[in-house]
């Protein structure tokens, strides 16, 4: 299967300190949500930030639709196909949800496809549809956070990068916006998805990529992750809550 994003090998990490990425390669295929998990400091983030063009790889190479991407810029990327939704809330609050939206599309010149992503996301979310003429922080956070869906998916990327999506949100907004992810997917977008809580994203990602020290430690479907006792032990918390049992009377 074609992938939308391969990184191959990177080295990458912040200013003269030593590097967070040592040799990491995660490819994302066309129709997938592939999970990141691992520990706190693994470099989950930072794999959103080199894979957006915000952070330039030390070495390594970065293909988009297998076209080389490497050492481009966020703008360029965008360009390229990488749409990157940022942890916590980046709607502008005193901004509708209409003008939060279009802003996503700010960089397209041709009105009639413009008109024609707005339709699309309403569609998709329908959230958006319902508060188009709101202003944005008079949504909940989970709301916001469909709205960010929605901007990111403007350009009609071929990969949505998101990091800590459900970061702040209660259980019932966290279900929703994990619906919307797998939406996304189905609607034909790619996503690439770093997870606080990842148990409930590999339940919902295709596949997995385990990362420790920098480099993808174990990867495969989402469903053979899950079900490794050892892998749940030491990077999901340990295992799944078993349902309470009724005593007999």
């Amino acid at each position: 299967m074609a992938s939308e994003i391969e990184l191959i090998d990177i080295q990458a990490g912040y200013g003269r300190a030593a590097p967070v990425l040592r040799g990491l390669t995660v490819a994302v295929p066309a129709g997938t949500i592939v999970c990141l998990v691992g520990p706190n400091g693994a470099g989950k983030s930072t794999v959103l930030k080199v894979a957006s063009g915000l952070l330039t790889p030390r070495s390594g190479r970065i293909l988009v639709g297998g076209r080389e991407v490497t050492g481009q810029g966020p703008q360029r990327m965008l360009a390229a196909g990488v749409a990157h939704v940022l942890q916590g809330h980046s709607v502008f609050r005193e901004m509708t949800v209409a003008e939060n939206v279009l802003l996503g599309g700010y960089t397209l010149k041709n009105k009639a496809f413009v008109a024609e992503r707005v339709e699309f996301v309403k569609e998709l979310f329908p959230v958006v549809a319902d508060r188009w003429d709101s202003l944005a922080g008079l949504l909940s956070g989970g709301q916001q956070k469909q709205v960010e869906f929605a901007r990111s998916l403007m350009v009609d990327p071929k990969v949505v990068l998101l990091d800590e999506p459900s970061m702040g949100l209660d259980p019932k907004a966290t279900a929703t916006v994990f619906e919307q992810v797998v939406r996304m997917r189905d609607a034909g977008t790619a996503v690439l998805l770093v997870e606080q809580n990842a148990r409930r994203a590999l339940e919902t990602a295709d596949l997995g990529c385990v990362l420790d020290l920098g480099r993808v430690h174990i990867s495969g479907p989402a469903s053979e992750l899950l079900a490794d006792p050892q892998l749940g032990e030491l990077y999901l918390g340990g295992r799944p809550a078993e349902p309470p049992v009724t005593p007999k009377v």
